[in-house]
């Protein structure tokens, strides 16, 4: 079994195997003509089940031809023009190349020890980032599994800079648009189930600002303590853009943190043409970046960033086999001091291996790309009297609705939108998302591959339609 172990003797047994399996993946993005094949929970879960993992094949070819039949033959395919649906982007291939050597070496970046020039590749890549935000000298930030563990990690940090003796009576603001990681993180952080203050969007799906003053100030007038903002760059749902500048302001005003949710938004650091839209987050105290989303990485690759080092203290525990505080004082520099985990990959390698690549031009190229892809499809939907769009595109997103021609209930037009969704999803031919809008249900084209096209987003709104207006034709034979 010592065969299989990777050192210094298994060398070429590592080179020959990894290079088969990527033959595999490239023969198949090479032939994959749709972005799934439509297999069912039904028929795929048999073939997994059938496998007894307690008798290995012992050969990687064999382990391969295995894993077409459970995996590769029926994975989502991202890199495919006609996928359309949640924030998954296809990847650069630089990156890919630094996952082949991040998860060779295996390095942790918990301590300098166990990482040395992989510690100091992630800082940089950590200033490089602070710095394009505009957060100022003192700025820091550590490499996270995504944006929920970031705002998990910012708002802990809002928490104890709010030092309050009364957690009940911590409040955080967040727009009803903001992402659920908000809830989630202030119920991880033991505040009770009032903590989060919803506040209203407007048409646009930003936040309101007069309603956040509002709040603001009836909360302070009722003795609670607001403990945070969390201002958000790109929604989940419609890419929308909170006004950054007028929501810095009143932070500054009630002297409340502000965290901005950039894990969409953040492509548009290296943006060529719209960097101006996230103005405003230069004031921000902590940021929430998610590379894999609109940097074209691999998952796992994201990061919180704080304007002031030092509250990353309030994440920091010295554990004596692992970060003593000696170590402080000898200026070692480990990461574990300033993330929520202890053993972390060296995510960072993958940008790193990117931006000395492509450069943040050419990331931000390919991002104005599907930026200028969305006018493209807003104007398709707006034009197209089988669709309601509900806003113009701020980053790459789009929310609309099939509208039959005959005047229909709208539950029956909720029904016909969700099973055009499912019966488009098993064809296999496009994926495309859903939501709702005012307790309706909405789809949703989420562009992130520069090389879909109009011509795509077209093709895909006329199987929508096809396939809602069959239902409809078979809903009201059956009603007849």
């Amino acid at each position: 079994m010592r065969s299989h172990l990777l050192n210094g003797l298994t060398a070429e047994h590592y080179r020959r195997s990894v290079t088969e399996g990527v033959e595999r993946v490239a023969a198949k993005l090479a032939t994959t003509d749709r972005p799934f094949t439509g297999v069912t929970v039904d028929a795929l879960a048999p073939r997994i089940d059938g496998i007894d993992l307690d008798r290995p094949l012992g050969d990687s070819a064999a382990v391969l031809d295995e894993l077409e039949d459970v995996y590769l033959r029926d994975a989502v395919y991202f890199h495919h023009p006609r996928y359309l649906a949640h924030l998954n982007c296809p990847v650069v291939i630089p990156a890919v190349l630094g996952e082949v050597v991040l998860s060779a070496l295996n390095s942790s970046l918990d301590t300098w020890d166990q990482s040395a020039g992989g510690t100091l590749i992630e800082r940089k890549l950590i200033d490089w980032t602070t710095a394009r935000i505009g957060l100022g000298p003192a700025a820091d930030g550590v490499f996270t599994s995504g944006g929920t563990q970031s705002n998990l990690q910012a708002l802990l940090l809002a928490r104890e800079e709010a030092k309050s003796d009364s957690p009940g009576r911590l409040r955080i603001f967040a727009s009803e648009a903001s992402h659920f990681s908000v809830q989630k993180s202030a119920k991880l952080l033991g505040l009770g189930p009032d903590s989060v203050v919803t506040i209203p969007v407007d048409h646009d799906k930003r936040m309101q600002t007069v309603a956040l003053a509002h709040e603001l100030e009836r909360c302070t007038k009722d003795g609670l303590v607001p403990m945070a903002v969390v201002a958000t760059a790109g929604t989940t749902d419609f890419g929308s853009i909170d006004p950054l500048p007028e929501i810095a302001g009143l932070c500054a005003q009630y002297g409340v943190w502000l965290h901005v949710d950039a894990a969409y938004g953040c492509g548009l650091l290296a943006s060529l043409k719209y960097r101006d839209r996230i103005d405003g987050i230069d004031r921000a105290d902590s940021v929430t970046v998610d590379y894999h989303k609109s940097f074209f990485q691999p998952v796992s690759s994201s990061a919180v960033l704080v304007r002031d080092a030092a509250t990353l203290r309030h994440a920091t525990y010295h554990a004596e086999y692992l970060n003593p505080r000696r170590m402080v004082q000898e200026r070692i520099p480990n990461q574990v001091d300033k993330s929520l985990q202890t053993t972390r990959r060296f995510d960072a390698l993958k940008l790193w291996l990117t931006l000395r690549t492509m450069g943040a031009d050419g990331i931000g190229r390919l991002f104005d790309e599907v930026c200028d892809l969305a006018r493209e499809g807003w104007k398709l939907l707006a034009a197209d009297p089988r669709y309601d769009v509900v806003v113009e595109p701020t980053l790459s997103t789009l929310v609309f609705r099939y509208i039959p021609a005959a005047v229909t209930a709208p539950a029956e037009i909720d029904r016909a939108n969700l099973h055009a969704r499912k019966a488009l999803f098993a064809s296999g031919e496009a994926v495309v998302a859903g939501t709702k809008v005012g307790g309706r249900h909405y789809l949703k084209f989420t562009l992130l591959n520069p090389e879909t096209t109009a011509a795509d987003i077209t093709a895909v709104l006329d199987l929508i339609a096809g396939h809602a207006e069959q239902y409809l034709g078979e809903s009201l034979d059956r009603a007849s």
